[in-house]
C-alpha cells in the first residue's frame, strides 16, 4: 500500500526466510497513513520531537538548528539558529496563566543554553556556564523552575537565574529526570537512582535549595530510561533489561522484571526469554505507560508490563530488525514503535484466553474419590487458570519511507504522525481517508463560493 507511494519496500517473502521477525503484506486495511508528507529542513541527523500545541511542534537534532512546524499543513513556520553544536535535549516551558505573555518558551541544551519564544522565533537568553554537557531537561511547573541534568544537577527560574545545584555526581551524568510528588525529582546516574528534594531556601539565599534524599541502588547496569506513572509509582528500565516498578511515596520496589517471560499459550508458562546474546538486544530504550499497562522497548522487542498482574502479558521479541527506540500508546488499543532500522510499524493489542487446564473429573468414579485430582498438585493449576487471560500485539501497519534510523515520534489525534530520522528528513503521516474527504469538502465549498455548484432537481 505504501510502496506505491514512496516508490520501494521491503520484500515481506525474503525477510520471512532470513529472520523471524513478523511482516505484514501490501494490503494494510487497518493502517490509516496512507499519505506522507516529507519535510526538510536540518542538515544533520533529528533526533527530537516536541509538541508545542494542538497543531504545532518543533524539530531538533545535530545541527544546531530547532524548527517550528505546522502539523496540519507541513509548513516550516520558524527556524531557530544560535547553536554552534548539536542539540542534547529540548523542552517547552509553559506560560504562567498569572503572567501577561502568553507566548510559550522552548528550552534547548547543548554546548550553551539557549531560551526561544517559539511564537516569535526570537532568542530570548543564553547561558553557557556549565561544566559538562547536559544531557536532560525538566520542567517543574507547579513551582515555576526547570532543571538541567549533567554532572550535576541544576535548578533554574523563567529568567533563567541559577537558583542551586548540587555537588559534581558522576562523569556518568545524569541520563534521565522526572518529577514525583512532595517537591521531589529522580535522577538516573549510572546505576543510581537518586531522589532529590527541593526546599524553601534559607534566609538569604534566592528561591530554593536542593537536598540528596535517597539512593537506591537496586539496578546491576546503567539505567537508560524512567517515567512517572500518575504520581503513584514510577518506573525505571536499565542497559542490561532491568524494569523495576518503584512506590513513589516510600521509594520501594513494587515490582521487578530482570528477565521478560514469554506469554505465548502454546510455549511452558516458565520458560525464560533468552535477550542477553548482547547488551544492546535487552536495553529497555524507552518506556510509557497507560491506566494498566508499561509499555516497554527491549532491545529489538516490545513488551506489554500489566501493574497489576506485575507480569508480562505480551510481547513481540523481535518487533523490529534492529533496537527499538520510542514506543507510545494510541487510542483502540494501537502500539506504534520506531526502530533503528528506519522502519515505523503499527500494532493492536488484543486480548485472547489461553487454553483451559484439564478439568477435575466428575462422575460415578469421582463419587468414590477415584481419579480426584490432588489439591497440591491442583493448586498451581489453578493458579495458572486465574492468570489465564493474555494479550498478543498484532501487526497492522508498516510505514516504510525513512532510509535510516527513526528516532522518535509524535501524534496528534486531529493532524496525524510525525517522525523524525538520521536521514535529516521528518515525515508528516496522513490519514489518508480522512485527507481525501477534507480535501472533497473543501472543492465543495469552493465550487459553491463562486456559484459553480449546481445540484440536480
Amino acid at each position: 500500500m505504501l510502496r506505491w507511494l514512496i516508490g520501494g519496500g521491503r520484500e515481506p517473502q525474503g525477510l520471512a526466510e532470513k529472520s523471524p521477525l513478523q511482516t505484514i503484506g501490501e494490503e494494510q486495511t487497518q493502517n490509516p497513513y496512507t499519505e506522507l508528507l516529507v519535510l526538510k529542513a536540518h542538515r544533520d541527523i533529528v533526533r527530537y520531537l516536541v509538541q508545542l500545541d494542538g497543531s504545532r511542534f518543533a524539530s531538533a537534532g545535530d545541527d544546531g538548528t530547532v524548527v517550528v512546524w505546522n502539523a496540519q499543513t507541513g509548513e516550516k513556520l520558524l527556524e531557530l539558529n544560535g547553536h554552534t553544536q548539536k542539540i542534547t535535549a529540548i523542552i517547552t516551558l509553559p506560560s504562567l496563566e498569572t503572567c501577561e505573555e502568553k507566548n510559550q518558551l522552548i528550552l534547548t541544551a547543548s554546548a550553551d543554553r539557549t531560551k526561544w519564544d517559539c511564537d516569535t522565533g526570537r532568542q530570548v537568553q543564553k547561558v553557557s556556564c556549565f561544566q559538562s554537557t547536559v544531557k536532560c531537561l525538566a520542567v517543574l511547573q507547579r513551582l515555576d523552575v526547570w532543571l538541567s541534568g549533567g554532572n550535576d544537577l541544576c535548578v533554574w527560574n523563567r529568567k533563567l537565574d541559577l537558583l542551586c545545584k548540587t555537588s559534581h555526581l558522576s562523569d556518568t551524568g545524569i541520563s534521565a529526570l522526572i518529577e514525583i510528588p512532595k517537591n521531589c525529582v529522580v535522577a538516573a546516574v549510572g546505576k543510581e537512582l537518586i531522589i532529590f528534594r527541593l526546599v524553601a531556601a534559607t534566609e538569604g539565599s534566592p528561591g530554593w535549595d536542593i537536598l540528596e534524599v535517597k539512593r537506591l541502588l537496586d539496578h546491576q547496569d546503567n539505567i537508560l530510561s524512567l517515567v512517572n506513572i500518575n504520581d503513584v509509582s514510577f518506573v525505571s528500565g536499565s542497559h542490561v533489561g532491568e524494569l523495576i516498578v518503584w512506590d513513589t511515596l516510600g521509594w520501594t520496589v513494587q515490582a521487578c522484571e530482570r528477565n521478560f517471560w514469554d506469554p505465548s499459550p502454546q510455549l511452558d508458562a516458565q520458560r525464560e526469554i533468552k535477550l542477553c546474546q548482547k547488551p544492546n538486544d535487552v536495553s529497555i530504550h524507552h518506556l510509557t505507560w497507560d491506566e494498566e499497562n508499561v509499555f516497554v522497548a527491549v532491545g529489538r522487542g516490545l513488551y506489554v508490563y500489566n501493574l497489576q498482574m506485575k507480569r508480562v502479558i505480551a510481547c513481540q521479541k523481535t518487533a523490529h530488525d534492529s533496537s527499538v527506540l520510542h514506543v507510545a500508546r494510541l487510542p483502540n488499543r494501537q502500539v506504534i514503535s520506531c526502530s533503528e532500522d528506519g522502519s515505523v510499524r503499527i500494532w493492536e493489542l488484543r486480548e485472547k484466553q489461553q487454553l483451559s487446564v484439564e478439568p477435575v473429573p466428575t462422575g460415578f468414579f469421582n463419587m468414590w474419590g477415584f481419579g480426584r485430582v490432588n489439591k497440591q498438585a491442583s493448586h498451581p493449576v489453578k493458579k495458572q487458570q486465574e492468570n489465564a487471560t493474555s494479550c498478543s500485539l498484532e501487526l497492522i501497519g508498516d510505514l516504510i519511507g525513512h532510509s535510516s534510523s527513526v528516532e522518535m515520534f509524535l501524534y496528534f489525534e486531529d493532524h496525524g504522525l510525525v517522525t523524525c530520522s538520521a536521514d535529516h528528513l521528518i515525515i508528516l503521516w496522513k490519514n489518508g481517508e480522512r485527507e481525501s474527504g477534507l480535501r472533497s469538502l473543501k472543492l465543495f465549498q469552493k465550487l459553491e463560493e463562486n456559484g459553480d455548484l449546481y445540484l440536480s432537481p
